[in-house]
C-alpha cells in the first residue's frame, strides 16, 4: 500500500485528492498538511511513501520546503501538484529535488499513474515538459538573466509581472511588505531593470507568466 502525505494549503483540493485516491486499490492518503512547516513535522514523525506537495503554501514556499525535504529524507520522493503551468516553474522544481510535476488542471488518472511511478523511484514527466527540458540544454536559454534569481525572487518576479500589488504579496507569502521591497530591489538589481514595466515586458517576452 502506498502511504501519500497529501500538502495543500486548500482543504477542498486535500478533500478532492482523497477521494481520487480512494477509489484505488493500492495507495492511501496517510495524512495531510496545510502548510509547509506542518509538512516537515509530520514527515519526521511518520513514513510515508511519496509525498504530493503544493509549492503555494502560506509562508515558506513549497520550493523551500522541498529541499529542506531532499535534505531531511533524500530517498522520499516528492511530486509537485500545482496551478502553476510547468513553464513557471517545472524545471526549478526538478532541479531542486522533485521527482515529477503535475498542474491541477491534469486528469485523475494521470495523478494516479504519476503517484504510482514516483513511489516506485521512476521520475514522471509529461511529453511538454520533456520538450522544456531539452531546450532548456538551448545555450541562450541558460544566458536568461531571470535564471540568476533566487527561487524566493523568481517567485517574487512572477507576482510582480502578473500584476500583484507589494502588500498582496506579502500577505500571499505570509511575509512583510518591506521584505518583499527587499527582494524587489535584488530582483531589478540583478535583472538590470529599473521598474514594474520592464520586469513585466521581460516576463511576457520570455513567457514565464500567462
Amino acid at each position: 500500500m502506498i502511504k501519500i502525505l497529501v500538502a495543500d494549503d486548500h482543504t477542498i483540493v486535500r478533500e478532492g485528492l482523497k477521494q481520487i485516491v480512494a477509489e484505488t486499490h493500492d495507495m492511501i492518503v496517510a495524512d495531510e498538511a496545510s502548510n509547509g512547516q506542518e509538512v516537515l513535522s509530520k514527515v519526521r514523525k511518520m513514513a510515508f511513501d511519496i509525498i504530493v506537495l503544493d509549492i503555494s503554501m502560506p509562508g515558506r514556499s513549497g520550493l523551500d520546503i522541498l529541499k529542506q525535504l531532499k535534505h531531511q529524507r533524500p530517498k522520499l520522493p516528492v511530486l509537485i501538484l500545482s496551478i502553476h503551468p510547468e513553464d513557471q516553474y517545472a524545471i526549478r522544481v526538478l532541479k531542486a529535488g522533485a521527482s515529477g510535476y503535475l498542474t491541477k488542471e491534469s486528469s485523475p488518472d494521470e495523478l494516479i499513474t504519476a503517484i504510482r511511478k514516483v513511489s516506485l523511484g521512476g521520475k514522471y514527466i509529461t511529453s511538454s515538459l520533456s520538450e522544456m527540458l531539452a531546450s532548456s540544454l538551448d545555450i541562450d536559454f541558460d544566458k536568461s538573466i531571470h535564471k540568476t534569481l533566487s527561487d524566493r525572487e523568481y517567485q517574487v518576479m512572477c507576482l510582480i509581472a502578473s500584476g500583484k500589488k507589494i502588500k498582496e504579496i506579502a500577505e500571499k507569502l505570509s511575509l512583510s511588505v518591506s521584505t518583499i521591497n527587499t527582494y524587489r530591489f535584488h530582483i531589478m538589481r540583478k535583472m538590470n531593470m529599473k521598474n514594474n514595466s520592464e520586469l513585466i515586458y521581460y516576463a511576457i517576452k520570455h513567457e514565464l507568466i500567462d
